[in-house]
């Protein structure tokens, strides 16, 4: 299937770049650039960096796919995201064109390959975002909980992260969602650990899930936790400076359904039942939702063509 670099593990040091072309401008021809340039990247990482797991993964958004005049059908389940509202939060839609994930354990690739972007895309397009994730203890997010335990492993990963044969024009590719989330430290800081347990619904120091006797129906695990049939890959990141109360999460997911993610983003925002919102959206608010589709490398080599 060829497909990209979606089942990467997490690493040490990423860069999330969203860009949205000018549309006054010749992007058409950057864009192919820009594909010859993924495949280019990716190959030259695996030869030259084969231990640092360095990658770069190209996701196209819903309203670049129409520019760009992309094939037709699209994707089965490829829309413009729309907002999820709820009694108190909502997750907001904002729009992207174009997604770059760019990951390694060498700070030194992240940086040089969002220049080499960023030197195709720049007279056509504006980086409405660039957001520098790193590593956090043993993959905590900053708010002290480690991040992605329900994560697929081994073999689950291509079912969960990958388009299969449901979609046969698109095997091989994925949904790609993002949201950038901002936490209000202080207030994070000012729970008592056993009370921060009870909103994450797992132990803070030796990540054990909490029992379904005792925990809270509002608890992040039980609402965004669907089982073992409904996964994700996450690829989440924390990012931020503490001095100015500016750290969040960047919350990225891979998946070969984005239904699964709808129902997760559903349980969040709305309740379930309705209402029972996820408690740590007291303490998270996104400003960012947007979903793009990650073709494989044999369709950005025919797209750069």
């Amino acid at each position: 299937m060829n497909s990209q670099n979606t089942l990467d593990y997490p690493n040490n040091n990423t860069i999330f770049m969203v860009w949205n072309f000018n549309t006054d401008r010749n992007y058409t021809d950057a864009f192919k650039r820009l594909c010859n340039l993924i495949s280019n990247l990716n190959n030259s990482a695996a030869t030259r960096f084969p231990n640092a797991k360095a990658s770069v993964v190209l996701g196209i958004g819903y309203e670049a796919w129409h520019l760009l005049d992309l094939p037709q059908p699209l994707p089965k389940e490829f829309v413009s995201f729309q907002p999820i509202t709820g009694n108190k939060h909502q997750a907001v839609a904002t729009r992207g064109d174009l997604h770059l994930h760019i990951r390694s354990d060498a700070y030194s690739f992240c940086i040089d390959t969002a220049s080499a972007i960023t030197d195709v895309l720049t007279d056509v397009a504006e980086c409405i975002d660039e957001t520098h994730g790193f590593r956090y203890w043993d993959s905590r997010s900053i708010l002290g909980f480690v991040d992605g335990t329900e994560n697929p492993q081994g073999d689950e990963r291509p079912f969960f992260g990958i388009i299969g044969g449901e979609d046969p024009d698109y095997q091989g590719g994925s949904y790609l969602f993002v949201q950038k989330y901002i936490h209000d430290i202080k207030a994070w800081k000012a729970l008592p650990v056993n009370e921060q347990e009870k909103v994450i619904g797992r132990s803070k120091t030796d990540d054990i899930e909490m029992s379904d006797d005792i925990k809270p129906a509002n608890s992040h695990s039980a609402l965004a936790n669907l089982g073992d049939s409904l996964k994700i890959v996450r690829d989440n990141m924390p990012f931020g400076t503490m001095g100015t109360n500016e750290m969040g999460t960047y919350f990225i997911a891979y998946a070969s359904s984005f239904q699964t993610v709808t129902k997760m983003l559903t349980n969040m925002f709305i309740g379930s039942p309705e209402g029972n919102y996820d408690r740590i959206l007291d303490f998270s608010t996104p400003k960012t939702g947007t979903l793009f589709f990650v073709p494989t490398f044999d369709m950005l080599d025919s797209f750069s063509e």
